[in-house]
């Protein structure tokens, strides 16, 4: 297998709505999926809307949330340095990747759910055949794709993403702009769940979810398989 060029494409927002809180990216899911590529030898970009720094969600990063690989990723001087100096998506190209991912945290549903630039990278992406991986909320960044045929791409794919019940239990159905799992149902998506908070994936061809943080590593894994195979 050829060393892999991967990117990595976070939100740039950290304000959870009006409740004064701050929100970005769940250090898990960029930490686990960076190092399942990272460690079989992938060069990995980050690139987020603003550029520069990616905010991390505090929540992401007390005692309870911190997994290993996030632990190890906090004492990564490239990767910090990588995430302090992200890329803007709109200097990207497809044609210089292997595949995308897009972890979650709140920061998604803001500024990747409806971000034109984005949209047209990840369709690049998906017309020249590279999968696309993203997990929680991270599968916000697939809900303005497109087909040639104006179809949303994810009508009839089997997809996951942090789901109507988890919102509720973390206390933020209210505060987010829309729910992910209802939006993914209205645009046709053939939408599959697991327990709450236990790991679940699913791939459709070149889309690969995740349902939440603990999903992290089977989409990175199914994706690194994908290229073994």
């Amino acid at each position: 297998m050829k060393n892999l060029n991967v990117l990595f494409i976070t939100t740039s927002h950290d304000q959870l709505g009006a409740t004064n809180h701050k929100t970005g990216v769940w250090l898990e899911e960029l930490a686990t999926p960076y190092y399942v590529f990272k460690d079989a030898g992938a060069a990995i970009t980050i690139a987020s809307p603003k550029g520069g720094q990616v905010p991390l969600d505090p929540k992401s990063e007390e005692p309870d949330s911190v997994t290993p690989s996030a632990e190890r990723f906090k004492k990564d001087h490239e990767g910090i340095q990588q995430l302090s100096a992200s890329l803007k998506i709109k200097d990207v190209k497809a044609d210089d990747f292997d595949l995308a991912f897009l972890p979650g945290g709140h920061g998604p549903m803001w500024d990747l759910a409806d971000n034109t630039e984005l949209k047209e990278l990840l369709e690049n992406f998906y017309k020249q055949n590279k999968p696309i991986g993203s997990v929680c909320h991270g599968v916000a960044g697939l809900v303005s794709l497109r087909k040639p045929n104006g179809d949303p791409m994810i009508k009839g794919k089997k997809l996951t993403s942090f789901t109507n019940s988890e919102e509720e239990l973390v206390g933020l159905t209210n505060v987010v702009p829309f729910l992910l799992e209802t939006e993914l149902l209205d645009l046709g998506a053939d939408y599959r769940k697991g327990d709450d908070f236990a790991p679940f994936a699913q791939q459709d061809g070149l889309i690969f979810t995740g349902q939440n943080p603990a999903s992290s590593d089977l989409v990175a894994s199914a994706m690194l398989k994908s290229f073994k195979d």
